[in-house]
């Protein structure tokens, strides 16, 4: 890139530098992202976004989940898992699998990438300070929370102090019992929680299509009414179910955007908040 074209962009992210200053902006960042591409770290990358987003005034809280890496992890234990509406089902076996991946494997990993490049990241759990208090879901689930009240004082005081948290979904009920929380589901929870300016999702696909094998169907912005109706008629089904539902009560709940990128794209997070064309799908509460 010759100078005076890096000139034209920083000069094109100007204004999104100055909007989005102070905003807090959540970031799910999911185990297929994670996992990125052969022609580039994504992980690495994605470090980048985050550490460039907080360098500029911006507060990112990311939030991740890790299914391929529990996915294999089980297999490796001989463990069988199985899935209901898009949820693992989750016994105590598996539950200590989720802790231990989660916890102890993506986490770490992902705040060691951020810290590369600026000493900023923080990692906890759900767990810590009890900031995803759940409930169960449904008792054919097993240990799979549905999240009662997100406490917000630890994320809060982190981000005062400049930091960055970064927190895996393993939420816990008031008698200290773990829970299984969808990584979606818990991003948007926490967003609303927050009173976050934008809720990202970073996974595996370009974003949301009307007809999901044709990529010239992409639909780059949709109301909460439209994804609604999307969701009736069957267009969007399966595992992009919790995602869609805590995009949508993240907007209801006051969050001014919900997005899904995908994450395999190097810099995409830059790609979105920092240039006027943007990428992904945008959700927001009007047409």
């Amino acid at each position: 890139m010759s100078s005076l074209s890096t000139a034209h962009v920083l000069v094109e992210a100007l204004p999104y530098i100055r909007r989005f200053a102070g905003k807090t902006v959540v970031v799910k960042f999911g185990g297929n992202a994670i996992a990125g591409t052969s022609e580039h770290d994504a992980l690495s990358l994605f470090a980048e976004d985050i550490v460039l987003m907080h360098t500029v005034g911006i507060r990112p809280v990311v939030v991740h989940g890790g299914g391929p890496q529990i996915n294999e992890m089980l297999t490796r234990l001989n463990i069988e898992s199985s899935f209901s509406n898009g949820l693992r089902v989750t016994d105590a076996a598996t539950m200590e699998v989720v802790q231990m991946v989660l916890n102890g494997q993506v986490n770490p990993q992902i705040v060691s990438a951020i810290n590369t490049h600026g000493n900023v990241a923080v990692g906890l759990s759900g767990e810590d300070g009890r900031t995803l208090q759940c409930v169960p879901r449904d008792t054919s689930l097993g240990f799979v929370g549905d999240i009662e009240r997100v406490r917000t004082h630890v994320i809060e005081g982190l981000l005062a102090d400049g930091l960055v948290p970064v927190l895996s979904t393993v939420g816990v009920d008031v008698n200290g019992q773990p829970y299984n929380v969808n990584a979606d589901t818990a991003a948007g929870a926490i967003a609303e929680a927050l009173s976050a300016e934008k809720i990202i999702y970073l996974t595996d696909i370009a974003g949301l299509r009307k007809d999901i094998d044709d990529a010239s169907s992409l639909i780059q912005r949709i109301s909460v009414t439209d994804l609604s109706a999307l969701i009736a008629d069957g267009t969007i089904s399966g595992g992009m179910i919790p995602k869609i539902e805590s995009c949508m009560q993240a907007v209801k709940g006051g969050v001014k955007s919900a997005h899904i990128l995908d994450g395999r794209i190097a810099h995409v997070l830059l790609l979105e908040l920092f240039t006027d064309q943007g990428v992904g799908t945008m959700i927001t509460g009007v047409n």
